[in-house]
Parts: structure tokens; C-alpha cells; sequence
């Protein structure tokens, strides 16, 4: 009797751990079939992100490609800029300020008792004085106000000196731009105490003043060319 009762609960013990066992498998089975079909249920949104991701991407190098081309663009428009300025400077249509030096120039206020020329400023004196400028390094002059270019005259025309086209009368009003002991030093050498020995003779005003602050030298006018045009290379 004790025997089959051992029996009877060794079966009902096997069974139940048969049932546990198959529970649990039905149990990993219903789990892995749902993360089955979660998965399979999230491809197309993993695929829809790639594709997006991908876009992204390719308008973020779009943007480089843009911003690397913008870049460039200003570098060429900053690099044309300047050389129109340099180009502009080079050809005196800029106004131009700094160190340098002034020298006023007039004739004779004295009676004129012989040699009445030495009593005046003769366009002479001008070149001569402006050759010395430019040779001591002289980076802008103008006399009254008249820039002086590759074009400009410095001519005698009667009772008065044509400069850029405009007649001048006395005083004239030399401005020169560059290193002022290199401009008086240029002076010294050349023509300047000739100037003095006029002066002392025959009463001519020669001034010259080095004044502190900066002087300024105003551009010239635009030249047309009719006849002359740009040789090409080739």
C-alpha cells in the first residue's frame, strides 16, 4: 500500500515538473516569437532613420561645400579689392597724408632795379625742387593743391606756370610726404642754397617748415587716354 502510494506521488511530482518544464518553454517560446515580431515590426523605422540620417549627411557636406565656396569667393573679392586700391594709390587717385615737409615759394615784394627775372619764381625752381623731392624719396607732392603724376607739367606760360592744366600764380605751396630729414637732406644737396643766394640778392620768399603733424596731398584728376591703350601680352 505504501509502495503504490510512493508510486502515485513520484508519477503526480514527474508530471508536475513536466508541466513546469513545458511551461516554461511555452512561456520563452511566446517571448521570443513577440521580440520576433518587434523586431521585424521596427526594421522599416531603423530603415526610414538610415535613409534620413543619410540625407542629412549629405546636405551637411552640400553646406561645407557651399560655406568652402563662400570663402573663396571673399578671398578673391578681398584680393581684387586690394589690388584696385594699390592700383588706385600707384596711380595718385587717392589722397594721401603723413610726415613730410612744406615749402612756400614767392617772388621779389623789392624794386626790380636790373635783371628783373631774378626777382620771380620761374617754373625752373619748380622742377628742380621737385627732382630733389623725389630723389630723397619723396612718396606724394603737390604744388597748390595739384597733384603731381607721371602727366603732370610744370610749364612757363607769361605771368604765370601751368601745373596739371591749371594755372598757377604765386605763392607757390610745395607739400612732399616721406621721411623728413631725407627730404631736407635732398634739398641741401641740390638747389636749395641756391634758392638762399637768390633770396639774399634779390629779396625771393624761400620758406621751408617741417611741421608735426601730418600733411595732406590730394588725389589727382582721373587721365583719359585717347590715342595710348594696354599693349596685350602674347
Amino acid at each position: 500500500m505504501q509502495k503504490k502510494r510512493n508510486i502515485a506521488i513520484g508519477l503526480i511530482t514527474f508530471c508536475l515538473i513536466a508541466i513546469g518544464f513545458f511551461s516554461v518553454v511555452l512561456i520563452k517560446a511566446h517571448y521570443q516569437n513577440k521580440a520576433d515580431d518587434a523586431q521585424e515590426a521596427s526594421l522599416p523605422s531603423l530603415i526610414q532613420l538610415q535613409m534620413e540620417n543619410d540625407k542629412l549627411t549629405k546636405e551637411n557636406e552640400h553646406l561645407w561645400e557651399e560655406l568652402a565656396r563662400l570663402q573663396a569667393a571673399d578671398s578673391v573679392a578681398a584680393l581684387a579689392s586690394q589690388q584696385l586700391e594699390e592700383a588706385n594709390i600707384n596711380a595718385c587717385l587717392v589722397g594721401m597724408k603723413g610726415p613730410g615737409i612744406r615749402i612756400i615759394l614767392d617772388d621779389s615784394q623789392e624794386e626790380r632795379i636790373a635783371e628783373a627775372g631774378n626777382y620771380v619764381i620761374h617754373e625752373e625752381y619748380l622742377r628742380t625742387l621737385v627732382n630733389a623731392l623725389w630723389n630723397g624719396g619723396a612718396e606724394a607732392i603737390a604744388i597748390n593743391n595739384q597733384r603731381l603724376t607721371a602727366h603732370t607739367e610744370i610749364f612757363c606760360s607769361g605771368s604765370f606756370i601751368q601745373i596739371n592744366g591749371t594755372r598757377q600764380m604765386p605763392p607757390y605751396r610745395i607739400v612732399a610726404i616721406g621721411n623728413r630729414d631725407n627730404l631736407k637732406s635732398a634739398l641741401q644737396f641740390y638747389f636749395w642754397d641756391k634758392l638762399g643766394e637768390y633770396q639774399q640778392q634779390y629779396g625771393i620768399i624761400r620758406k621751408l617748415d617741417t611741421p608735426e603733424e601730418p600733411l595732406v596731398v590730394p588725389p589727382a584728376k582721373v587721365f583719359t587716354y585717347k590715342y595710348a591703350e594696354p599693349l596685350k601680352e602674347g
